[in-house]
């Protein structure tokens, strides 16, 4: 039968067929999961909806948990759940596993769990300072732009550009 391969998802699309990847649920994200990590997963969904208002949504392969930005996201893997923290300090903990600065303001923590009883302190307490904190790093960072002006770029002096060299006179001479 005639169809393509998605070049996304890699899933075979009959033609005439309506396929849309992009559009994935949280439902759709997790149920592969293990019962370890299915356990871990909704403890770890509950902490962050404890912590209050916010908006839940699966984009791509990650479940981003945001207020006016995404403080922290969670892509679930086939043995552990990778949890993607952003925080406006870096953290030395045994648990972080890799820390990269995602803007001038926020550094990213990717912490890995297996078992819904690592879904304690000390990720819980990072968890809700990254949902403090979002709300503040983000007006700091809108501030920023607001404020700051353009730099000034030095102008030019054509004057002062190099002479042809010799070789590219004789050149344009033709």
């Amino acid at each position: 039968m005639a169809g393509r391969e998605c070049y996304h998802c890699k899933q075979w699309v009959q033609e005439r067929e309506e396929h849309d990847c992009w559009t994935t649920t949280e439902t759709a994200l997790t149920q592969d999961l293990s019962g370890d990590l299915h356990d871990a997963w909704e403890r770890l969904r509950e902490t962050a909806v404890s912590f209050g208002d916010q908006r839940i949504y699966a984009s791509h392969k990650s479940v981003m948990f945001s207020r006016s930005s995404c403080y922290f996201f969670v892509r679930p893997k086939r043995k552990f759940l990778e949890v993607c923290v952003f925080l406006g300090r870096t953290l030395k903990a045994p648990e972080v596993r890799r820390v990269d600065r995602a803007s001038k303001s926020k550094v990213v923590h990717v912490i890995q769990i297996r078992h819904r009883d690592e879904v304690e302190a000390p990720i819980t307490d990072w968890l809700r300072e990254a949902y403090e904190l979002s709300d503040v790093l983000t007006s700091n960072a809108d501030k920023g732009r607001a404020n700051s002006t353009p730099k000034a770029r030095p102008k030019q002096n054509k004057a002062k550009v190099a002479p042809k060299s010799i070789a590219a006179k004789k050149s344009g001479r033709r």
